[in-house]
């Protein structure tokens, strides 16, 4: 698995060219991109989307920059939990995903690097979905996430871990997977207390699938 993920962040460091300002994700395979990133020794800066990655870049000597210096990113590589062949999207396991979509916004091209393991006909059915929640509002939202179709939805961390921005995540299961994701995706973002849900529809370019023997491609669709 790991030679699979450093296959994905080191292909990824590739389209990375002198000059660009890039979102800079979160996770295990993230970690590999940052790694290859450095070594290429470029003039780049990136906006980091967790605490984590933040310090792995000072570690690394990867200029820094905050939103305040930043209207679009050149590149946003970033990883994912799940995949569906159209490259719509669930994250946030690490997470980050409120930052993760706010610098995914801002991209002009987003570029999600992962294993093909992840790749699924239907969010929801392998891994559950993150859903952001301001504290006071949690008992309500996880109301609301039983009523729109989950069969489960567990408070991280029994409400003991918080994100970097100080909210609480619930995870909710689908057992059969999300029957439609565009639905479920406005309703979770019109319901008060949630500040972000790890549904990325419509975001990602291109996904990049790193193996034992290689990168497999995936693209957006010419139609979406």
């Amino acid at each position: 698995m790991s030679a699979g993920k450093e296959a994905a962040g080191t292909a990824a460091a590739e389209l990375v060219e002198d000059g660009m300002t890039l979102g800079l994700g979160t996770g295990s395979t993230v970690a590999y991109f940052l790694d290859a990133l450095a070594a290429r020794g470029l003039d780049v800066r990136g906006t980091p989307t967790s605490e984590s990655t933040a310090a792995r870049c000072r570690e690394l000597g990867i200029p820094l920059v905050g939103l305040d210096d930043v209207t679009h990113f050149d590149l946003v590589v970033d990883g994912a939990d799940e995949l569906t062949p159209s490259l719509q999207l669930t994250k946030g396991g690490g997470g980050a995903l409120l930052r993760e979509k706010v610098v995914a916004s801002m991209a002009d091209r987003f570029v999600v690097i992962a294993t093909p393991d992840k790749v699924v006909d239907r969010l929801g059915a392998s891994f559950p979905l993150p859903i952001e929640v301001v504290d006071f509002a949690a008992p309500e939202v996880r109301r609301r996430v039983l009523d729109l179709g989950a069969g489960e939805v567990m408070l991280r961390g029994h409400g003991g871990e918080r994100t970097d921005n100080g909210n609480v995540i619930l995870d909710a299961v689908f057992p059969d997977g999300i029957a439609d994701v565009d639905v479920l995706a406005v309703a979770l973002s019109l319901q008060p207390g949630v500040a972000e849900h790890g549904l990325f529809v419509d975001m990602a370019d291109v996904a990049l699938l790193g193996t034992e023997d290689g990168v497999e491609r995936l693209e957006m669709p010419a139609d979406a």
